[in-house]
């Protein structure tokens, strides 16, 4: 008796079905990941006292690394001279003149202040991305990328409800 053809589907994805036991191992950090990320002892609140501090939405992208919808954040025009501050905890995060259009639909700058982030590997997408963070209270900002403009070549892509602006005084 003949042996039935598989679809090509099938083809394709039996051999992905083998790296299923590994996807536990590819997942980026635990949500408590920004607790463990704060440098700063005097900013490891606990998840009700960042309830109460944070607005429902900043508290989704700050303290459980959700990203905010492309074009909601009204910080994507903010042209001013300052400085861009973590909405957590206000420490200083980007000057504004390192912020650029990139198009994407979220604040992009192509420097961070020295400093003022922490990184770590990102799987959830299974391919790897660098998460960036607070490095005060550990609070989740977004991802950089190696597609940005010159001099760094980078784009610190942030959600703009993780942030807020300072304008320069006398501005």
């Amino acid at each position: 008796m003949p042996v039935p053809r598989r679809s090509a589907l099938a083809r394709l994805l039996t051999p992905l079905a083998g790296l299923l036991p590994l996807v536990p191992f590819l997942r980026s950090e635990p949500v408590d990941a920004a607790a463990a990320a704060a440098t700063d002892p005097a900013w490891r609140l606990s998840e009700e006292a960042w309830k109460k501090r944070l607005s429902p939405q900043a508290y989704a992208v700050l303290r459980q690394e959700a990203t905010e919808r492309p074009f909601s954040s009204p910080l994507n025009g903010e042209k001013r001279a300052g400085t861009f501050v973590c909405a957590g905890c206000r420490l200083p995060l980007f000057a504004s003149s390192a912020k650029y259009d990139s198009g994407t639909g979220w604040p992009s700058f192509y420097e961070a202040l020295p400093g003022a982030i922490g990184t770590r590997s990102d799987f959830r997408l299974l391919l790897p991305r660098t998460e960036y963070h607070c490095r005060r209270c550990g609070g989740h900002q977004g991802h950089v990328f190696g597609d940005g403009p010159r001099p760094t070549g980078k784009r610190y892509c942030n959600n703009g409800v993780a942030l807020a602006f300072v304008a320069k005084a006398g501005r």
